[in-house]
């Protein structure tokens, strides 16, 4: 049964030096410098595909690792965002048994998203990697609908991924402890997680799924604790005018992704609000590196070999357009 895992970051050399170089660098940064995070992120050939090998998947689904092009000024965000695009597209090229790849978009720069988008899409990538918030203006802004309007039309799942809370929101909540935990607290300990559900709980409450019934959301994380409150985020549903309930926007147009938190707990859980159907295997590589035994160990916990195939590689391989029988 082949294994495709989506959400294996990479990162563009070119792209941490403008990120740090802007006035307040993204402090999450550091976490791409950990360990041999850097030389792993920046290898997008024989290095990572032996590490593919050894955890027993067969194609990666490439996408740039946090935060993005998002934070910089408009222009650069634009260059950048090409610059990673090619870079990934000249990596499917050379693997194209083994590698696959999510766009970069210039957030900052609303006018050129969309442009960027059908751009990406045209040298085959096979869907987006955003976040939720560029600068002030959140994802769910009006001015992005012509991007998700591209999105759902071009076949294009959007994957939100989580991003270090605001400075205002730092101060408020995420501070108080040594630097390093008040860092932990904001990103992978709580923050990111909170911060990517937002995210999407808002395009829900925009209407967003309403304007765009063929749009595709994947959520990282098990949905961003989303799966876990949809009793009480389904009471907004009325409050926003909404044709459809949060839970079932969740249920037909959102993904979740297991990224590498392969807890049966989570799955269980998650079975309780979606089905097999909706939910695609990723390791958040780097990040997080299971092991081959590990991997093994979780897919047992799937009721039947129907579902072990769905989450596998079937969900991933129907969402994205991939064709297993390529070389």
């Amino acid at each position: 049964m082949p294994l495709i895992g989506i959400e294996e970051h990479w990162m563009l050399p070119e792209l941490t030096s403008a990120l740090k170089a802007v006035s307040h660098p993204d402090e999450s940064l550091l976490f791409n410098e950990r360990g041999d995070a850097a030389e792993r992120l920046e290898d997008l050939g024989a290095g990572r595909i032996a590490a593919m090998d050894a955890q027993g998947i067969d194609l990666a689904v490439l996408a740039l690792t946090p935060p993005g092009t998002q934070a910089l000024p408009a222009q650069e965000a634009v260059a950048l965002s090409r610059l990673a695009n090619d870079t990934a597209t000249e990596a499917v090229r050379t693997h194209p048994a083994r590698f696959r790849s999510l766009s970069t978009l210039p957030l900052s720069s609303p006018p050129h998203v969309a442009a960027e988008l059908e751009r990406a899409a045209a040298q085959g990538h096979v869907g987006t990697m955003v976040y939720g918030r560029s600068g002030d203006r959140f994802l769910d802004d009006p001015v992005y609908d012509d991007f998700f309007a591209a999105a759902a039309e071009l076949r294009q799942p959007v994957f939100i991924h989580p991003q270090i809370p605001s400075d205002a929101l730092r101060d408020a909540s995420y501070r108080g402890f040594d630097p390093m935990t008040d860092l932990g607290l904001a990103t992978f300990g709580w923050g990111w997680h909170v911060e990517a559900a937002t995210a999407a709980l808002r395009l829900i409450l925009r209407g967003t799924f309403d304007r765009h019934p063929d749009l595709r959301i994947v959520l990282g994380h098990w949905g961003e604790l989303l799966p876990f409150w949809l009793d009480r985020a389904d009471s907004l549903s009325r409050l926003a005018g909404l044709k459809r309930s949060v839970s079932d926007c969740i249920r037909t147009n959102v993904f979740l992704t297991t990224s590498g938190m392969l807890n049966p707990a989570l799955l269980h859980h998650a079975l309780t609000v979606t089905t097999t159907d909706r939910l695609i295997f990723s390791t958040d590589y780097p990040f997080q590196q299971p092991t081959r035994a590990e991997i093994d160990a979780f897919f047992g916990h799937l009721a039947t070999d129907a579902d072990r195939r769905k989450v596998r590689s079937a969900n991933a391989a129907a969402l994205f357009g991939i064709d297993q029988t390529a070389p």
